[in-house]
């Protein structure tokens, strides 16, 4: 009895591997059939999209270092720019003060000519109202003299008197 238990429990037992493995097999080939296509489809779909993604990526990180470097060209040219505009207009400043001054030195140069014209007029119209002041006073002095004879002293009073008498014409005008 013994005998006969193992026998038909070998039996059992190859007889379930038999049907596990034919029915593994056929679940295989229905898994072929109807989800093999769908999940290599999935696969193919998720490769595709992580190669597409890995090529943007690279793209993307292409064209950061293009702006980058436009951008630092950019900021270069920018300060190359400020740079010359500075300059520019230190040299407009420089040119506006050289005119300034130019201008300066022209007026008041200018100004001396006017004032040492003016000084050289006062001093002849100066120099002739003495003169005519001198003149009227000879002139008076020799009608008295030759009017009535003086004495020295007579003489040197008349001279003074016609000195003082000139004195106060100038102090007075």
């Amino acid at each position: 009895m013994l005998n006969h238990l193992v026998v038909a429990q070998v039996n059992t037992t190859l007889g379930n591997l038999m049907a596990v493995t034919i029915a593994f097999i056929i679940l295989l080939i229905l898994l072929k059939k109807f989800a093999w296509g769908a999940v290599q489809n999935i696969l193919q779909q998720r490769e595709d999209k992580i190669a597409n993604d890995l090529d943007s990526a690279e793209q993307s990180r292409l064209k950061a270092t293009q702006l980058e470097k436009e951008r630092e060209d950019q900021l270069a040219n920018s300060r190359s720019d400020a740079a010359e505009i500075i300059k520019n207009a230190k040299e407009n400043g420089e040119l506006t003060r050289q005119s300034i001054l130019n201008d300066t030195d022209t007026e008041v140069a200018a100004r001396k000519a006017r004032a040492k014209a003016e000084i050289n007029d006062e001093r002849e119209n100066a120099l002739t109202s003495v003169k005519d002041d001198v003149a009227s006073l000879s002139l008076e002095i020799a009608e008295k003299i030759l009017s009535k004879e003086l004495s020295a002293d007579a003489h040197e009073n008349l001279i003074n008197q016609y000195l003082d008498q000139l004195g106060k014409t100038k102090h007075e005008a």
